[in-house]
């Protein structure tokens, strides 16, 4: 049951060391761009 528990640990930190990886190194830049959209304002 040792084992079984140690081995999830493991399995658990090398995950998110994985996650931690990708979030630094890949490309997750958003696409920019301008948008107009016009506004009416109804001031009564």
């Amino acid at each position: 049951m040792g084992r079984l528990i140690k081995a999830v640990l493991v399995l658990a930190i090398l995950g998110f060391a994985a996650l931690v990886a990708y979030a630094y190194l890949a490309e997750m830049t958003p696409v920019t761009g301008q948008v107009t959209v016009p506004v009416t304002l109804n001031a009564d």
